[in-house]
């Protein structure tokens, strides 16, 4: 991947998030169930990976990725900053910085893609006066099969998972954490604060799990077990 090709691709994929969003926020219905998908989605995983969420070893990675990747929180902030990466990147950026940022906005478009078609399922089966956010299993589960895309849903776990291998391989780069910090300042200048504070908190994640041997590969594992495992009681 080459550095322009890395600015298309997140132009390409926020733009499309964009899209999803405006869509969204056009139907009501829509937009709740919306926040019901999401909602459910980040209490599932909490369920799923309550022993890694409270692992002194896995912990802060398993938050950071309920936080960046699993959250129903608005993350409006930070593709703001990812578009605005697409002009600088090649000045302010590492190459391996460069990738995990495209990475994660080819992760996030997938993701509001599946959840956005999972929103739309799900409206159609809520009632008029169900204004609460919580989503119980059975209507979860109806949406995403009536979703489908099961090809999709392997290639978002896939995705998830090598962005945490890129994450892991920066960890291991000589004076990254040097590097990450001289960044803060034109990243600041930048108005680019939110995706520095995110790129320095995953890798201080990465690197703190990584004193164990072979305590990345382990985690990523338990994601790649657990998450099919959860598809394929779905599917």
């Amino acid at each position: 991947m080459n550095a322009p090709r890395g600015k298309q691709q997140i132009r390409e994929a926020l733009a499309q998030v964009e899209v999803l969003r405006l869509k969204s926020r056009s139907t009501p219905t829509v937009l709740r169930a919306l926040s019901m998908v999401k909602s459910y989605q980040c209490r599932r995983f909490e369920a799923t990976y309550q022993d890694l969420l409270t692992s002194d070893t896995y912990g802060p990675a398993c938050r950071f990725f309920l936080n960046e990747l699993y959250s129903p929180k608005d993350f409006s902030q930070r593709d703001a900053e990812f578009s605005k990466i697409a002009g600088p990147v090649e000045r302010l950026f590492p190459r391996s910085i460069v990738d995990i940022a495209v990475a994660l906005a080819d992760l996030h478009a997938l993701t509001e893609d599946l959840d956005a078609e999972m929103a739309v399922s799900l409206s159609r089966n809520l009632d008029c006066d169900q204004t609460g956010p919580h989503l119980d299993d059975s209507l979860y589960q109806q949406a995403w099969r009536g979703v489908g895309r099961t090809k999709d849903r392997k290639s978002q776990l896939e995705r998830v998972t090598q962005l945490g291998s890129k994450l892991a391989k920066v960890t291991r780069l000589p004076g990254i954490k040097l590097t990450l910090r001289a960044m803060r300042r034109p990243a600041a200048a930048a108005n680019l604060s939110t995706l520095q504070q995110f790129l320095e908190e995953g890798f201080e994640t990465f690197a703190y799990m990584a004193r164990e041997q072979y305590a990345i590969e382990h985690f990523l594992n338990i994601i790649n077990k657990r998450e099919s495992e959860w598809m394929n009681q779905l599917n």
